[in-house]
C-alpha cells in the first residue's frame, strides 16, 4: 500500500519539532517506520535515532518493521524501546550519582508488597491499610511525579490515613535505597532526577541521539514528558505521534495536555493530521466522529474511510444474563453461517473486570473457545515467582525478600525456627540474611548444603547464562517435585509444569533475540519490565478464541467484529466519572467509548441490559448517554434527563443502585 499525501508529508519532515495527529486506524506505525528509514537514507546514523513507545508489544513490532524495511543494508539499528527500558539503560550508567549502586535490583509487585508489609508494621495499631493499598497509593503518587518528600503536600488534611500513607511512603523509599533496589515507577522518577540534578549526565545521555520519535504521546505522564523534553531540548528534532481522542489513561498519570500543548512547548512545530482510516467502515466511523465531536478539549478532525458497510446496531435485553446469553448465541450463529469468520476475529469489550463472568459461562456452554485478556499474569504465578527469586539471588545474594521466599522452597528441612534465628542475627549485626546464613552454615548441615548449591549456580549462571544451565538448576532443586506436592490434580499439575517450561523458553527467547551481550542481570531487568517473550505461540493460540477484554486493554487492537456490552450509566460512563464534578472525567469516558467503537473493522454491536444484578438484587438500569450521542439522538427526553440529573447517580446508595429523582 502506498503512503497517502499526509503520511508522505510526515515522513519527509525530518527536522525540527513535528506533531503527527494520527487518528484511529490511520497507519501511524507505518509512518514512524518509514520516517526512521527516511532519516537513515538522508545519512543519519541508525544508532543516533531513538524511538520510544509504551508497550513491549509495540516496541517489538516497531523493531521488526524497521528491521524488515532496512534489510541487511544497515548493520546497526535505531534504539527502539519502551520508556522504562530506556530508563533502565540510562540508570545503569548514571544512577550512582544519586547514591544507588549501578547493580540496582528492580522489584516486582510481590517484592513491593513484602516491603510495604514491613513498613506498615510501625503503624499497625493506627491503621488497617494493607500492603496492596500502600503500593497502589505510592504508585499513583509516583505516576504524578510526587516524591516521598512532597507527599505531605498532596493530602486530604482531614484524613488520618492519608497522613500515614505519606509517612509510610517515605519509609518505603528509604528502605528501597538502603537495599539498592528500585521499583517500576522509580525508573522514570530517578531518570528525571538524574537529569535535573546532574547537567553533565543529561548532556551525556542527550548527546547520544540526533533524532527522537515518541509514539502514543497522549499517554505520557509528567516524568515521561520531562525526560523527553530534556533529551530533545538541544537539537529539537522531535517527532511525536498520537491521538488526543484516544487519551484514556489519566488514572495512571497520563496527561492529555502534553499533546494538546505540544506546539506551545516546541515553537516552530509543524502539525500533520492523519484522518484516512484503513481499518473500519465509514458507517462505524460516522458514529465515532459524532460521539467524539462532543468533547470540547481536542484537536478538530474527522476520520474518513473508503470502506462501506452496514451501520452499527444497538440491542437491549431484559437483564444482564440474557444480554450475555443472546450475545453468545449470536456469536455462535455467525461462526457457523458467516463465511471465513473465525473465533479470533471477534471481541467482547466491557468497562469493568466484573462483567465477563456471565459471558464466560455461556461461551463454555456452547463450547466456543475464548480468552480473557488481563487475567493472572504469568509473572504472578507461584512457580514463576519462585524461580525468578532464585535467579535474583544468583545475581545478588543480598536480596532478603528473594531469599525468604525460596530458602525452604522446595522443602529442604530449613524450618521457621532456623529462619527466625537468621533474621535476628541479620538485624543484630546489621547485615543481609545471606551473610547471616553463611556465618551459621558451618554449624547447620541444611544451611551448608543450601549455601553450596546457591554458590555453585550463582557462579555458573553469572558466568554462562544459558538455557542448559537454567534447566540444570531447576532440575537440581527438584522443583517438579514441589509442583507434584502442591498440585496433585492432573490438569493443574500439567499447567504448572508447562509454566516451568515457559521460564526456560523465556531464557531461550531472550538469548535468541538479544543483539548484544547477554547476562543474567539483563534478563532479570527485562523480566522486571515484563519483556521476555514467553512463547509467541500463546498469541497464536489466542487467535483461535473469542477475546474478552476491557476497553482500556483493547486500545491499539482491532477485530473484524466487536460487541461492546454493558452500555449503561454507571458502567460506561463509569459511576466514578459521573460523580466527579470535573468535565474532564466524562470526556475521558467518552474517549474510552470512542476507542471501543474504533476497534471494529466490519461489524459493531452495542448492548445493554434493562436490569442488572447488583448486590444480590435486580436493579433497573439507565441507558448510557453515549448511545444517544453515537446515534445523534441528543434531543431525546431520556438523554436530556440524564444530563440534567433527573437520574440521580450522585446520592445513590450502592446497595440500591441509581434512583430516579422527582423534579418539581
Amino acid at each position: 500500500m502506498q503512503l497517502n499525501p499526509e503520511q508522505i508529508d510526515a515522513v519527509r519532515t525530518t527536522s525540527g519539532p513535528l506533531l503527527v495527529l494520527a487518528g484511529a486506524g490511520t497507519g501511524k506505525t507505518r509512518v514512524v517506520t518509514e520516517r526512521i528509514a527516511q532519516l537513515i537514507r538522508l545519512g543519519i546514523r541508525p544508532e543516533r535515532i531513538l524511538a520510544v513507545t509504551f508497550t513491549n508489544k509495540a516496541a517489538r513490532e516497531m523493531q521488526d518493521r524497521v528491521k524488515a524495511r532496512l534489510g541487511q543494508t544497515v548493520q546497526t539499528r535505531p534504539e527502539t524501546s519502551t520508556f522504562h527500558s530506556l530508563c533502565v539503560r540510562i540508570l545503569r550508567r548514571q544512577i550512582q550519582l544519586l547514591g544507588y549502586p549501578s547493580q540496582f535490583v528492580i522489584c516486582d509487585r510481590g517484592d513491593q508488597e513484602s516491603l510495604a508489609r514491613e513498613v506498615l508494621q510501625k503503624y499497625k495499631t493506627l491503621t488497617s491499610i494493607t500492603p496492596g493499598d500502600l503500593v497502589n497509593r505510592i504508585s499513583r503518587w509516583k505516576c504524578a511525579a510526587v516524591r516521598s518528600n512532597e507527599a505531605l503536600n498532596h493530602l486530604d488534611p482531614s484524613s488520618a490515613s492519608d497522613y500515614i500513607f505519606a509517612m509510610a511512603y517515605g519509609q518505603y523509599q528509604k528502605q528501597l535505597k538502603l537495599r539498592g533496589e528500585v521499583d517500576f515507577d522509580d525508573l522514570l522518577l530517578l531518570t528525571e532526577e538524574v537529569f535535573a540534578k546532574h547537567p553533565e549526565a543529561l548532556r551525556a545521555e542527550a548527546g547520544r541521539f540526533d533524532h527522537i520519535l515518541v509514539d502514543e504521546y497522549q499517554d505520557t505522564n509528567l516524568s515521561q514528558y520531562r525526560i523527553i523534553k530534556a533529551l530533545a531540548g538541544k537539537h529539537k528534532n522531535i517527532c511525536v505521534v498520537g491521538d488526543d481522542d484516544q487519551s484514556i489513561y489519566a488514572w495512571r498519570g497520563a496527561e492529555v495536555e502534553h499533546i494538546l500543548h505540544f506546539a506551545e512547548d516546541w515553537p516552530g512545530t509543524k502539525t500533520v493530521r492523519l484522518v484516512r482510516n484503513y481499518r473500519s467502515t465509514q458507517p462505524i466511523l460516522d458514529w465515532a466522529n459524532r460521539l467524539i465531536h462532543l468533547n470540547r478539549v481536542r484537536y478538530k478532525k474527522r476520520l474518513v474511510s473508503p470502506n462501506g458497510g452496514d451501520p452499527p446496531h444497538i440491542e437491549a435485553f431484559d437483564d444482564d444474563d440474557t444480554e450475555a446469553s443472546k450475545v453468545v448465541e449470536n456469536i455462535h450463529t455467525r461462526l457457523h453461517t458467516e463465511k471465513g469468520l473465525k473465533a479470533g476475529d471477534i471481541a467482547i469489550l466491557f468497562r469493568t473486570n466484573e462483567q465477563p463472568r456471565p459471558f464466560e459461562l455461556h461461551l463454555r456452554a456452547l463450547n466456543i473457545p475464548y480468552a480473557v485478556v488481563g487475567g493472572q499474569s504469568f509473572f504472578d504465578r507461584k512457580e514463576t515467582r519462585d524461580i525468578i527469586s532464585y535467579l535474583k539471588l544468583f545475581n545478588n545474594p543480598n536480596n532478603d525478600i528473594a531469599l525468604l521466599r525460596i530458602i525452604n522452597t522446595p522443602k529442604r528441612g530449613i524450618g521457621e525456627t532456623t529462619i527466625q534465628r537468621l533474621r535476628e542475627s541479620a538485624s543484630k549485626e546489621n547485615i543481609s540474611l545471606w551473610k547471616a546464613l553463611c556465618a551459621q552454615a558451618d554449624q547447620n548441615d541444611k544451611l551448608s548444603q543450601f549455601r553450596a548449591m546457591m554458590e555453585r549456580y550463582s557462579h555458573l549462571l553469572r558466568r554462562q547464562f544459558t538455557v542448559d544451565n537454567v534447566r540444570g538448576f531447576i532440575e537440581a532443586i527438584d522443583y517438579e517435585k514441589e509442583i507434584e506436592r502442591l498440585f496433585p490434580g492432573d490438569g493443574e499439575r500439567q499447567r504448572r509444569m508447562e509454566s516451568l517450561a515457559d521460564i526456560v523458553n523465556a531464557v531461550g527467547s531472550y538469548l535468541k533475540d538479544s543483539n548484544g551481550e547477554t547476562s543474567l542481570r539483563e534478563f532479570l531487568d527485562q523480566t522486571s519490565l515484563g519483556e521476555p517473550d514467553f512463547g509467541r505461540e500463546k498469541e497464536d493460540r489466542r487467535e483461535n478464541a473469542v477475546t474478552l477484554m476491557t476497553l482500556h486493554a483493547a486500545k491499539g487492537l482491532e477485530f473484524r467484529e466487536v460487541y461492546m456490552v454493558g452500555m449503561e450509566e454507571g458502567l460506561l460512563p463509569h459511576k466514578r466519572s459521573i460523580l466527579d464534578l470535573a468535565a474532564s472525567a466524562i470526556e475521558e469516558e467518552r474517549r474510552l467509548c470512542y476507542v471501543g467503537v474504533t476497534r471494529a473493522k466490519r461489524r459493531l454491536t452495542l448492548t445493554l441490559a434493562k436490569h442488572r444484578l447488583k448486590w444480590g438484587k435486580m436493579r433497573q438500569s439507565i441507558p448510557s448517554r453515549f448511545l444517544f450521542e453515537l446515534t445523534g439522538d441528543t434531543e431525546n427526553p431520556t438523554y436530556i434527563k440524564i444530563l440534567s440529573g433527573a437520574f440521580d447517580m450522585r446520592g445513590a446508595d450502592p446497595k440500591k443502585g441509581p434512583r430516579t429523582r422527582k423534579r418539581g
